[in-house]
């Protein structure tokens, strides 16, 4: 049989070591919408204050939505609550929310 060379196991451990941490330390994709049409939206539009007046008296119109996909400019499948997202990932375990 071969023996491998100590540097591809270091190497390969490493990998698997960087991989595990990166799935489970992951945010969910986080997009502006609008709350009522669950459109997309610039993300100007959520950095304003999320829908409340700013200094200058304008509104924001957005939200920041996690998780979910994009179909025809459209949201689904996730949430305005970033805790209810499950980030998945390899070796990790999540709560899925609604």
């Amino acid at each position: 049989m071969r023996r491998l060379r100590s540097s591809t196991v270091v190497l390969g451990g490493m990998g698997v070591l960087a991989l595990t941490i990166t799935a489970c330390g992951s945010e969910p994709d986080k997009r502006c919408v609008d709350p009522l049409s669950r459109e997309e939206l610039p993300r100007y539009e959520c950095e304003s204050g999320g829908g409340s007046d700013d200094d200058n008296g304008s509104t924001s119109r957005g939200s920041y939505y996690y998780g979910g996909s994009v179909r025809d400019s459209r949201v689904s499948g996730g949430s305005f609550d970033r805790t209810a997202v499950d980030t998945g990932g390899f070796g990790c375990s999540g709560s899925s929310g609604g």
